[in-house]
């Protein structure tokens, strides 16, 4: 999984932030479900990208919806 940039997700809408935090938390849950069987080999390391990306696009999320831009209030 690569890393999002939180310029990127700036752009998005809070739908479409929306519907990426659940496709990540549907994968993140798939993948600790797997390690707990002893089932994942290759994809150990993905876990750790996928929650951060899921920090990213929550953290895109919250400042959208205080209007903050690089710090700054937008009014």
């Amino acid at each position: 999984m690569k890393r999002l940039k939180v310029k990127e997700l700036l752009n998005l809408s809070m739908e479409e932030l929306d519907k990426r935090i659940i496709e990540l938390k549907s994968e993140y849950h798939r993948l600790i479900g797997l390690s707990r069987r002893g089932l994942l080999k290759k994809e150990t390391g993905s876990i750790k990208s996928i929650r951060r990306n899921i920090a990213r696009l929550e953290t895109a999320k919250r400042l959208k919806q205080l209007n903050l831009v690089k710090g700054e209030k937008v009014k």
